[in-house]
């Protein structure tokens, strides 16, 4: 029983030490980033507002750059799949270009109204897709693990961003290449942080508020002011 507890505890201390390794941290300096021509891209389109303010977000970049893009939806949205649609279809009226973007859908964590005490499969089923989507589908379609299946990914909630988040967390933990994480917090959130945003707020590599009032002591958040 000793000897069990001791190689649990050795197990459960290199598993902290792997965590701390792999999540960013304030204390952790940020390399600049190598310039390239193409950075792929993707957004994370969570519904009403927040895929309003992720597609403002979207167009603010240097879309000649950032491709090919990937807008993931929650399945059943589909109004944000129009949007991103109509999104494209605008980019190519101001600058015709061969169209460089593709929608995935994963399962929703949670669904509106949705029991307490049902979320866990759901959840479950959502992580399992998310998964497949940032490990199992790149190795796949490449058969080589030498880069991430995009290289920086754009959030600003709601919760099913969370699966995602921890899919990608999950490959990090085991040395697989990842996305950058951005997590752009609401316009709306002036005086507190989401939920979505106190989960992802130490897993994200950058978190940025829109409000000054949302920074804390420990320097996590960014603030360059309204983006949206």
């Amino acid at each position: 029983m000793t000897i069990t507890f001791q190689i649990l505890t050795a197990l459960a201390f290199l598993l902290s030490c792997r965590v701390y390794l792999v999540l960013p941290t304030s204390c952790h300096p940020k390399p600049p980033r190598r310039y390239s021509n193409k950075c792929s891209l993707a957004i994370f389109l969570g519904s009403g507002g927040h895929t309003s303010e992720a597609l403002m977000l979207t167009s603010a970049l240097d879309l000649t750059r950032y491709a090919p893009r990937t807008y993931i939806i929650s399945e059943g949205d589909t109004l944000s799949a129009k949007k991103a649609i109509a999104f494209e279809i605008h980019l190519q009226a101001a600058e015709p270009t061969p169209q460089d973007y593709r929608i995935l859908r994963i399962p929703r964590a949670r669904r509106v109204h949705q029991s307490l005490l049902t979320v866990p499969p759901t959840f479950m089923h959502s992580l399992l897709a998310c998964i497949h989507l940032v490990t199992i589908s790149p190795l796949l379609g490449r058969g080589t693990i030498g880069a991430p299946f995009v290289d920086l990914l754009i959030l600003n909630g709601p919760g099913t961003c969370v699966t995602l988040c921890a899919a990608i967390v999950l490959n990090k933990l085991i040395g697989l290449p990842s996305p950058k994480m951005i997590y752009v917090e609401s316009f709306a959130r002036v005086e507190s942080l989401s939920l979505t945003g106190r989960i992802l707020r130490h897993v994200v590599d950058r978190f940025i508020v829109q409000w000054p009032g949302l920074l804390s002591a420990d320097g996590r958040e960014e603030c360059y002011g309204c983006l949206v």
